[in-house]
């Protein structure tokens, strides 16, 4: 049986301990399924999640309100 190390995203340490290993979030990848990202148990909650999809999110809101709205007039 072979040991399946994991490294915590937070602090970049690896968890030796498969009980203390908790998976926090998934990665996909350009080419296939993608890869789960681990933490410690105590790191868990100190983990941040990525701040690019919803800084996308807000940009494409953003230019469709403004396509909706190309007078900048209030409609009410």
């Amino acid at each position: 049986m072979t040991l399946t190390l994991h490294l915590c995203r937070y602090c970049d340490g690896l968890i030796t301990d498969p009980e203390d290993a908790v998976p926090v979030a998934h990665e996909p990848g350009m080419s296939g399924p993608g890869w789960t990202v681990w933490a410690h148990r105590e790191h868990a909650h100190l983990v941040m999640p990525d701040p690019r999809p919803l800084a996308l999110l807000a940009r494409i809101r953003a230019l469709r309100a403004a396509q909706s709205n190309p007078g900048g007039e209030n409609r009410r």
